[in-house]
């Protein structure tokens, strides 16, 4: 697993993007080489564009729609029945004084089964840069700006006649970082992602919900509720669920690849809601990429068996489409990247959304432009394509098209079998259909098809998974159905079903116990998940149980989750503590950790107890020793010299580490020396331990202690000072800067003993470089 990005790194990355304003191609990004004119052969003739593809051996590319059915197609979806629903902007970056906004809603449909669109319908105009739809409940969701819209046709007649906003709030700092990627869960909820520049504040029913910069919600329809689902990269711009529920991205500017975007997390630029940037965030899976737009993952049995499971994902200004592999790893994964998909030398292919279709194929929107920049290049400038687009369809060859259902329309038990369905669009497009018909209608028949699962089908995890999403598309809380997926055989279906749990929790009972369960388990996944649902339960027991996933193994996503779950539920468990109420911590170094990771101040005394008791092993002694140093450094420090000159610690491994920690907080945070007596600091110097009196000589060059100069001297120059000490009184001397430079420089000199040379050049090497160049350099030379 990659280490866990650094906030000073962070600084820098972003001091960088700051510079930068992305594309037009709503994916974001500078071209590198200057903006070519439009190719005229492709320009007007699709086919000319398509020849010049080079595709992956055994598929082909064939022309879904092309302008003028559709064009500039910047997000598609497909609906139940399988119309392609696009939206479409040809006023993109930006309106032009006195202009009236007519970006459309395109529908596509392919009537007679070719494989190409014999029909198109403007649905809706009047749009202003739309740059995410979903069909549903009857019309389509559709992201216009500063809103989310609804656009219903209640008539029958093909085109919207009913307008309705459905949220309003949202930022509008940048035109390809607003809203944008709409996509349906598992869970019946609307996904959609905002960006860097963007700053929301969008009224609902359950009060003003912010994202100060980038993230993706999670928003459900029927009651309004909209939450942020995870925080952080640049500009995501591609969302995909896996078979068993767990959720990637891609970054459309960040650098980052693909993510795994558990609940919660965090990733470069993730802001609190305060807007406060958060000191850690995870990496991405391909550090080091190009900018993506889009995100699918190759599925069914249309497709070649060794393609399933795979993930595509557009570099819209390479002109290719990326293939990648990822695998398990801990709780997490890594990603492998395989050869392109598909390439071009044509330098309008834009590609910047992906999905798969009704009938198994991969589809593709071309937002086919030859200007992909943002910033770098006019809004008006002439070279600027406003009207051409296409929708590229590829199929493997040799494999047949999956039959066409209209799945609005089919009967309850077909719908219930198509869960079974091996095509995930399938499968998602049936829950959407039964949420849209409602409880009543779906839950009599749903419970006979769950206690009709035979217990030991190959499918029967999975199956139940499946119907557990579809109560929860109905909102309808089932405690039996839950339980019976928490524990399941198979680690993928309990780790999706303490997800489900995370948003019951209020209506089970018993939430905090089955959490308990699920932090223990086996596998890494399902501690994962475990540990961000507590996080949404507000109990200062929350925070007890999501500890003791410390008494398994840990890797960087669990270590990040605990640390963002503690800092979550501070609120609620800190004044617990406070208070002498929470104290059945399971082990004294959990409770360590829930200090380190919010790094109370309150907590001081409580943790200088601990060091003194005899509690702590001397691995955890050490962790709350760093956490005493970090948490105040001036008062940690006078506390800890305290703690180790008057015998309050008695293991001499602990009473080294306290030493070495005062140096490095010396060193590093620039901490003031205690105002302590310099004999005692000196009696140190002289203790038996070896260790110990070598880690007093550092400190006193940490804490330039002026007064004790002689006898860091006196200890450097005496024959008989043992090596490692003599080492230690050098590096002493070094820490006083420049003023111990001459005496640095007489000991690295002849007729000093060379042992002692090579240790005071490399002393003064550190303090005054050109002082210690040249006489090195002689050392070298003589084999000193």
């Amino acid at each position: 697993m990659k280490s866990i990005l650094p906030i000073a790194f962070l600084a820098v990355r972003m001091a960088i993007f700051g510079c930068i304003v992305l594309s037009a191609a709503q994916a974001v990004g500078a071209d590198v080489k200057p903006p070519q004119a439009i190719p005229p052969a492709s320009a007007t003739d699709p086919e000319a564009e398509r020849a010049s593809f080079k595709v992956a051996d055994g598929f082909e590319v064939n022309l879904f729609a092309a302008d003028p059915m559709v064009s500039k197609p910047i997000g598609i979806n497909f609906d139940a029945d399988g119309k392609l629903w696009v939206v479409s902007s040809s006023i993109y970056p930006q309106i032009k004084p006195g202009q009236v906004a007519d970006d459309k809603v395109i529908v596509l449909e392919d009537t007679t089964g070719s494989g190409k669109a014999d029909k198109s319908t403007v649905f809706a105009d009047g749009l202003f840069i739309p740059t995410g739809i979903v069909p549903g409940d009857g019309g389509c969701y559709v992201a216009n700006s500063t809103e989310i819209l609804h656009l219903k046709d209640t008539t029958g007649s093909g085109k919207a006649d009913e307008r309705r906003v459905v949220l309003s709030g949202f930022g509008t700092e940048d035109t390809h970082h607003i809203i944008h990627a709409f996509r349906w869960g598992p869970d019946g909820r609307i996904y959609f992602s905002q960006s860097v520049y963007i700053h929301s504040h969008v009224e609902t029913p359950w009060g003003t919900k912010s994202l100060l910069g980038t993230g993706t919600w999670r928003f459900r329809p029927d009651t309004m509720q909209l939450n942020v689902y995870c925080r952080g990269q640049v500009n995501p711009w591609g969302i995909v669920w896996d078979n068993w529920g767990q959720t990637f991205e891609t970054d459309g500017a960040g650098g980052e690849g693909i993510a795994f975007a558990f609940p919660g997390s965090g990733f470069q630029t993730a802001v609190g809601a305060d807007g406060v940037a958060y000191d850690r965030v995870l990496p991405g899976l391909n550090h080091g990429s190009p900018k993506y737009a889009g995100l699918e993952i190759v599925d069914g049995s249309a497709m070649p068996e060794e393609w399933r499971g795979t993930f595509l994902t557009n570099d819209f200004r390479a002109h290719r489409i990326c293939h990648f592999r990822l695998t398990e790893d801990g709780s997490g994964y890594v990603s492998k990247q395989l050869p392109d998909f598909i390439t071009t030398r044509d330098a309008a292919f834009r590609p910047i959304d992906i999905k798969m279709g009704p009938d198994g194929a991969i589809y593709i929107a071309d937002w086919y432009n030859p200007i992909i920049q943002h910033g770098e290049v006019d809004f008006r400038d002439p070279r600027r394509d406003h009207s051409h687009g296409r929708i590229w369809r590829v199929t493997a060859i040799g494999k047949a098209p999956l039959k066409h259902v209209l799945l609005s329309k089919a009967p309850m038990e077909a719908l219930l079998q198509s869960l079974r369905s091996p095509e995930d669009f399938t499968r998602m497009r049936a829950k959407g259909a039964m949420r849209e018909r409602g409880a009543s209608a779906v839950v009599p028949a749903l419970a006979a098809w769950v206690s009709a699962i035979k217990p030991r089908s190959a499918s029967a995890d999975h199956d139940r998974l499946e119907a557990l999403w579809t109560y929860e598309s109905l909102d309808v809380v089932e405690p039996q159905l839950l339980d019976r997926v928490l524990n399941a055989k198979d680690y993928h279906a309990r780790a999706a079903a303490v997800r489900v749990l995370s948003h019951w929790a209020p209506q089970i009972p018993n939430a905090m116990d089955l959490l308990a369960t699920a932090v223990g388990d086996e596998y890494p996944r399902v501690r994962l998940e475990a540990i961000r649902a507590l996080a949404v339960i507000p109990s200062p027991q929350s925070i007890v149980v999501a500890e003791r996933v410390l008494e398994k193994e840990m890797d960087g996503n669990l270590e990040w989750a605990l640390t963002r779950t503690a800092r979550d539920l501070e609120s609620v468990w800190m004044p617990a503590f406070r208070a002498g109420k929470l104290t059945n911590w399971a082990k004294p170094n959990q409770l360590t950790r829930a200090l380190a990771d919010v790094k109370s101040p309150e907590a001081f005394d409580i943790l200088v107890k601990q060091i003194k008791s005899d509690q702590l092993t001397p691995d955890e002694r050490k962790e709350v020793i760093d956490l005493v140093a970090s948490i105040d450094a001036e008062k940690g420090a006078a506390t800890l010299f305290d703690l180790e000159t008057n015998g309050d610690i008695k293991d001499p491994a602990s009473r080294v580490y306290v030493l070495d920690a005062l140096i490095q907080s010396a060193r590093q945070l620039k901490t003031a020396r205690p105002a302590a007596d310099a004999e005692k600091l000196k009696s140190l110097m002289n203790d038996k331990v070896e260790a110990l009196s070598a880690a007093a000589y550092r400190l006193a060059g940490a804490w330039r202690i002026a007064s004790l100069i002689p006898s860091l001297t006196e200890t450097a120059e005496a024959a008989q000072t043992p090596e490692k000490i003599r080492k230690a009184a050098l590096e002493g001397l070094a820490g006083f800067g420049k003023s111990s430079a001459a005496e640095l420089k007489k000991l690295s000199l002849a007729p000093e003993p060379d042992a002692t040379r090579r240790i005071a050049v490399a002393a003064l090497a550190s303090v005054d470089a050109r002082e210690a160049a040249p006489i090195a350099a002689e050392m070298i030379s003589s084999g000193a």
